[in-house]
């Protein structure tokens, strides 16, 4: 049986792209799903202020044995939980909470906090936090990675989200980016299957035409 965590650093070989689906709903959670894990998403994300996560999670847990998914927007050790319960296995929050990390962490689970400045990175690390989410990175720069790099324990993989598009992928992963979270650049609510198919195949071959260069 493969672990969380085993699922975390295989798409962190593979494909380190996060799909954020804030808004996603229950019905439209295996039409979306197919159209983001069929091109290669294995790192799947539902923030808990979209409409009943909970149940979209267990659909896509269900659907997407192979894949990690989870919920965003976690705040408190009390959701961690409830993820927990749902079948998620990812739990990604906007902040650093050290009892949200803890409590991922107690239950097997993969966690990337939201971080900005060192203190934040590497109180997050002392808790438990698997990677770190840099957000949002507008207020950041790959400049910012490469110092947080140069001082974080080797191999912390550092993921940039806010703002992440094909185009920008490069400037952030010459700075050492691992992979990244991709919001609204991917789906967003009311945007058609295809489309998000689309974008998805477009934001993959941005990262593997990283990689070869």
């Amino acid at each position: 049986m493969t672990t969380p965590l085993e699922k975390f650093h295989a798409a962190m070989r593979e494909l380190p792209l996060v799909a954020i689906l804030r808004g996603l709903t229950p019905a439209e959670a295996a039409d979306i799903g197919d159209a983001i894990a069929g091109p290669g998403f294995r790192l799947l994300e539902v923030p808990l202020n979209s409409p009943h996560p909970l149940e979209s999670i267990a659909l896509m847990r269900k659907r997407f044995p192979h894949a990690l998914v989870g919920a965003g927007t976690v705040l408190g050790a009390q959701q961690v939980r409830e993820v927990h319960a749902a079948g998620g296995e990812l739990i990604v929050s906007p902040n650093f909470n050290a009892e949200v990390i803890a409590e991922a962490a107690r239950l097997g689970m993969v966690c990337l906090p939201g971080v900005m400045t060192p203190t934040e990175a590497f109180g997050a690390l002392a808790a438990g936090a698997t990677g770190l989410k840099l957000f949002p990175a507008e207020l950041a720069s790959p400049a910012v990675v490469k110092a947080l790099l140069a001082v974080l324990p080797a191999g912390t993989p550092v993921m940039p989200v806010g703002g992440i598009t094909p185009a920008n992928m490069a400037e952030w992963r010459a700075g050492g980016a691992a992979g990244f979270g991709i919001g609204s650049a991917l789906y967003k609510p009311g945007k058609q299957a295809a489309a998000v198919c689309d974008d998805a195949k477009k934001f993959i071959a941005a990262w593997t035409g990283l990689i070869q260069a």
